[in-house]
């Protein structure tokens, strides 16, 4: 059963990772046109904000890769394992580099006078999720390594 939830995350992990995927390659530049062609007088910022969009992808599939290497260690039974520790703080600092881009961009948008009231509306709330999963990572990192250090104790207290 442990297996198949397992395989089950594993298989959700890779799912959403395609997604995205195939989202930044047709999705985006298909959007990135038809916002030049709908708002030519924000024409100039269609690239710099796709770049900006593809910057944010970078850190999201890099803590992808770590979610998927902490389930690998949890399938093979090493979860209390410094390894795990590792992939928790990657996946922390995954989201608050998504969060900051996603400010930073924002900050740059308000001093352009370019950010859309909609835009600004999403931009933040994936700023909002990625500092919730930022924290909550942060939490599990901590009390994964207080786990370590009881499993250690108890080992040598054996």
């Amino acid at each position: 059963m442990k297996q198949l939830t397992i395989l089950s995350l594993k298989i959700a992990v890779v799912l959403i990772g395609v997604t995205v995927l195939a989202l930044c390659m047709f999705w985006l530049p298909w959007l990135s046109n038809e916002a030049g062609e709908i708002a030519p007088e924000f024409a100039y910022l269609q690239f710099p904000v796709l770049i900006g969009l593809y910057l944010t992808a970078i850190p999201f599939f890099v803590a992808l890769y770590q979610a998927f290497k902490l389930l690998n260690y949890i399938g093979v039974k090493s979860a209390f394992a410094e390894q795990s520790v590792n992939a928790i703080k990657g996946i922390k600092y995954c989201a608050y580099t998504i969060s900051g881009l996603y400010v930073a961009g924002s900050i740059i948008l308000i001093a352009l006078n370019a950010l859309h009231p909609g835009i600004a509306l999403i931009g933040f709330t994936i700023t909002f999720a990625s500092i919730v999963i930022a924290v909550f990572a942060a939490v599990l990192e901590n009390l994964l390594k207080n786990a370590i250090e009881i499993k250690s104790e108890n080992d040598l207290t054996v």
